[in-house]
């Protein structure tokens, strides 16, 4: 299943709805569950119960004209996952933007590990702000993010798919001399809007890991495309890592990483500039795109 959280009309508020399988239609949750008036955040929580007795009625309403909006609020900060793919580990490491890489650990032993703040998300459509005066180094990340259903402390490789909810699609944008400069990366990742995500939320059982890729275009030209298996660690083994010592909960964000063909990975580097359009797709997921503004 497919869930959005948009605006009908701007007079109107926002409202969680069921979006069809071509990505064209909607019915708002309050008409098919009329005891449902909360937020995506509540739906997750509370899947366990809702799920099941979701079902589109009727011909639904043309998602045309409405506004999408972000389709989650975290309660907390999103964790992000560096250095994820083995291509992409080389291309930073390379790039002497890296601050944590030394000769002997290119490829990490072990996943490394930040946080993402929540005033960074916006929505499909959106415009990312340029942030100039701030920074000059503008990059792009195509991530498959992982959306945590049931939470838990401990959750072991063998359950971790127990626990997840669904998937989404990301762009950890990143200012990159910030990320250089400060050498912790939380600043050059956490800028007001930062993190387009989107355009919905889709449950587990849509998206086949084993097949599905991940592609970015910027301004219609391929710049990543990886298959989502060719994760170092993956997203068991990340949910491992993160709950061992903090209490996962639903509506928990994970970003897992970002494959080759960032901006710093060509010579020169190719930031990101006021009008430039960043696609990215997953398959399953549909697209986000997003263009940078002034």
């Amino acid at each position: 299943m497919k869930f959005a959280t948009l605006r009908p009309a701007p007079d109107q508020p926002t409202l969680v709805a069921l979006i069809d399988a071509t990505g064209q239609r909607y019915w708002p949750l309050s008409t098919l569950l009329p005891d449902f008036q909360g937020d995506m955040q509540q739906l997750i929580r509370d899947w366990p119960e809702l799920g099941g007795r979701i079902a589109p009625k009727g011909e639904g309403q043309p998602l045309e004209g409405t506004r999408l909006e972000a389709p989650l609020h975290p309660h907390r900060n999103m964790f992000c996952v560096g250095k994820n793919y083995f291509e992409h580990a080389a291309e930073f490491s390379s790039s002497g933007y890296d601050s944590s890489t030394s000769a002997d650990d290119v490829v990490p032993k072990h996943p490394i590990v930040f946080t993402k703040a929540w005033n960074t998300l916006i929505a499909h459509g959106d415009e990312i702000p340029r942030h100039a005066g701030v920074t000059e180094q503008l990059d792009y990340e195509a991530e498959f993010a992982v959306i945590i259903g049931k939470g838990g402390r401990g959750i072991k490789k063998a359950d971790a798919y127990d626990h997840l909810w669904g998937y989404t699609i990301a762009n950890d944008v990143t200012a990159r001399d910030l990320q250089q400069r400060h050498k912790q990366w939380h600043l050059g990742k956490s800028l007001d809007g930062l993190c387009p995500m989107g355009p919905w939320l889709v449950t587990a059982d849509e998206v086949d890991r084993d097949t599905a890729t991940i592609k970015c275009w910027v301004n219609g030209e391929l710049r990543q495309d990886a298959r989502l298996d060719q994760l170092i660690f993956d997203v068991p083994t990340l949910i491992e890592t993160l709950s061992a010592g903090i209490a996962l909960a639903p509506g928990d964000v994970i970003l897992t990483g970002t494959p080759v063909g960032v901006g710093i990975g060509f010579t020169p580097p190719r930031f990101l500039q006021t009008g430039d359009i960043v696609r990215i797709e997953v398959a399953g997921l549909g697209t986000l795109e997003n263009r940078v503004g002034r």
